[in-house]
């Protein structure tokens, strides 16, 4: 018997969580709406389809609050200054740096590949190659137990 379920739906959950939680980062950076703000908006907004409401709050709350710490993780990795990334590279880089660090119990892995969708989905035809490196730099670094064991 088979079904037409996704095999994880708490998987596709937490990418829409992900998704939206960029948007927020993106809107916060360009507009300088506060957090709270932004996650009303998002919250009030019922067209949005299913996502895990809990994760988009520690993401987008987390990020926005720690941003000056995860721009000094960022900043060795990158080839340019952190103001100098586009707003998209911006965000998907910010959330997962944030991951990176607060949530160990996700694995590196996990972490890079959704960033890297996000990018493809969002950003510009190589940001995604960018987005990859820069994550798989910062990951060796934050998580190299986690690393070195793959």
């Amino acid at each position: 018997m088979s079904e037409s379920k996704p095999n994880n739906p708490a998987k596709s959950q937490r990418h829409r969580a992900r998704e939206l939680a960029m948007q927020g980062v993106y809107e916060w950076r360009l507009s300088g709406k506060g957090s709270r703000l932004i996650e009303k908006a998002t919250l009030d907004e019922k067209s949005l389809g299913r996502y895990d409401h809990e994760f988009f709050g520690q993401l987008l709350h987390g990020v926005i609050a720690q941003h000056e710490a995860l721009a000094e993780q960022l900043a060795p990795h990158l080839d340019r200054k952190v103001d100098e990334l586009s707003p998209v590279e911006y965000s998907v880089l910010m959330l997962g740096t944030f991951e990176l660090m607060q949530h160990p119990e996700i694995p590196y892995r996990v972490v890079i590949n959704e960033a890297v969708e996000l990018a493809k989905t969002f950003g510009g035809s190589d940001g995604h190659k960018f987005v990859n490196g820069v994550l798989d730099k910062l990951a060796a670094k934050m998580r190299a137990t986690e690393v070195a064991a793959k």
